[in-house]
């Protein structure tokens, strides 16, 4: 078996005012930008190699992933799945905000015109199968948002309610999984 890797998307100005994006389509900062092209020249300096890139239809992730594309010349595509979850009520928001937190904790509920927890790993574990089922021939770079990363973790690691509401990715970092060893 293989292996995958996930990107999460340069800075926004939404994570810089701490406000929870989700779906909201909000463009990547200038300092965004320059991340996504640092980690297209960290891919190539790291001798790390992918067949192509996966990325949610989101502006933020699509030009991380078009920059990281440009700068390696690993073919990218857009998939829906990864679009980052809806946090109905909560988008614009703290991130840090008393009452999201609390809504946080209920995995099955839908956040109030948005979707539940429980949606959102729905299809990102059946994204990550059928990527599982071809690791073998082809190894994807997934581009995507910091609510798809817990998910991706909680496929590959066994965590608690708190582990997974406090992981995290930084921004346009790079992270390695292993199919072997989930």
């Amino acid at each position: 078996m293989g292996h995958l890797y996930f990107v999460r998307h340069g800075e926004t100005i939404w994570n810089v005012e701490n406000k929870i994006c989700g779906a909201t389509d909000i463009a990547l900062t200038e300092r965004g930008h320059q991340q996504a092209i640092e980690t297209g020249r960290k891919i190539l300096e790291e001798g790390i190699r992918a067949d192509e890139i996966l990325y949610s239809p989101l502006i933020r992730a699509a030009e991380t992933a078009r920059h990281i594309s440009e700068m390696t010349g690993i073919p990218a595509r857009v998939e829906k799945r990864l679009t980052e979850q809806n946090f109905g009520k909560w988008e614009s928001t703290p991130r840090d905000g008393a009452d999201f937190r609390k809504a946080k904790e209920e995995f099955v509920c839908r956040y109030e015109g948005g979707e539940s927890m429980l949606q959102l790993a729905q299809r990102i574990y059946n994204l990550l199968d059928e990527i599982r089922a071809e690791s073998d021939q082809k190894t994807y770079i997934l581009v995507a948002h910091n609510g798809i990363a817990r998910v991706v973790q909680s496929y590959f690691t066994d965590m608690t309610n708190e582990e997974y509401a406090a992981f995290g990715v930084k921004n346009c970092q790079i992270v390695q999984y292993d199919f072997e060893l989930c």
